[in-house]
């Protein structure tokens, strides 16, 4: 038996206590990138979204729209949470009869260890739901190509657990380290206080 749970069962005051799974791999990249985001979330996006960004969002819009597929076994864009972790956000894909978790990409030349940990967030989210998931894996749309990640063992687990303590404590006074090459792959980078470089996609 599936559990029917969603974020709308957690009030407003609760879900600001919780990191969004979207946000995961932004904090390995850069904590600060965070920060911007929220102060420009509300602004046009062509502030700040760079072409990669724009194709990733139109690709994602079936997917959003919950339009990419009408199999009665397939769910599509979730609303999940997880109380023990204290973390939130949507799954692209759920197939019921495989019981397989699919994160949706664009493009993925490199899985970075912030995508992982968003595709196990995704993942310890559906269980502590009621939901059985038997394998994960990012399906790449411009290739067409599905990417099979194992699931994470005990050892893996503790490891996201200490990466979720690590981004609820962490304090935004202390200084930034800046890295050229991370700021210059930035989509806030011209927006960014802390750096004068220009991003690649100027």
């Amino acid at each position: 038996m599936v559990a029917i749970c969603s974020t709308e069962t957690l009030s407003p005051k609760v879900m600001q206590d919780y990191i969004s799974i979207s946000t995961l791999n932004d904090f390995i990249f850069c904590p600060y990138s965070i920060y911007l985001h929220n102060i420009y979330m509300d602004t046009d996006e062509t502030m700040y979204h760079a072409i990669p960004q724009t194709k990733g969002k139109i690709a994602h819009e079936p997917t959003d729209h919950k339009t990419s597929s009408n199999r009665s076994d397939v769910i599509l864009s979730l609303p999940v949470y997880s109380e023990r972790f204290h973390i939130m956000g949507k799954i692209d894909v759920y197939k019921r009869k495989e019981k397989i978790l699919i994160e949706r990409k664009y493009n993925l030349k490199k899985i970075y260890r912030g995508q992982i940990y968003q595709l196990w967030a995704q993942m310890f989210c559906l269980l502590e739901m009621g939901y059985e998931v038997n394998a994960i894996a990012f399906y790449e749309i411009s290739t067409n190509k599905m990417i099979p990640v194992e699931i994470p063992t005990k050892v893996q687990e503790r490891e996201f657990e200490d990466f979720i303590n690590q981004f609820q404590t962490y304090d935004p006074s202390l200084p930034i380290s800046i890295n050229p090459n991370k700021c210059t792959h930035c989509i806030y980078c011209n927006l960014c206080d802390k750096t004068n470089s220009e991003n690649v996609y100027t």
